[in-house]
């Protein structure tokens, strides 16, 4: 794991509001597949029992992709259309490197 860089993110999206969110979600998810190669996993979850709770588990292959993922066009669009969307602010937790296995792990 040496390198790569990790962030969990979670948005409480208004209630009524999660299918515009979503499909935002989507839009940018296809640029970033697209235009990113340095993002190894960009990933959108709903939390159980939680409608509007959305959590993004993001791996990039080192700080360099981050910061061109940060910059990139299609994600400052995300960032600034999601805001109608947004019960509150979004929580981001940078996170440290500790160990895992998955196809194409470093060491695997």
């Amino acid at each position: 794991m040496h390198g790569m860089f990790a962030l969990v993110v979670r948005f409480d999206v208004r209630p009524g509001a999660e299918d515009d969110f979503d499909r935002l979600v989507e839009q940018t998810t296809t640029r970033i597949r697209a235009e990113e190669p340095g993002t190894l996993l960009y990933l959108c979850h709903r939390v159980q029992g939680e409608p509007g709770a959305r959590v993004f588990y993001e791996l990039y292959r080192d700080d360099e992709a981050f910061r061109a993922h940060e910059v990139a066009v299609h994600v400052r669009e995300f960032h600034a259309r999601r805001k109608p969307f947004m019960a509150g602010p979004e929580r981001v937790e940078f996170l440290g490197p500790l160990g895992g296995v998955g196809k194409g792990w470093p060491g695997e």
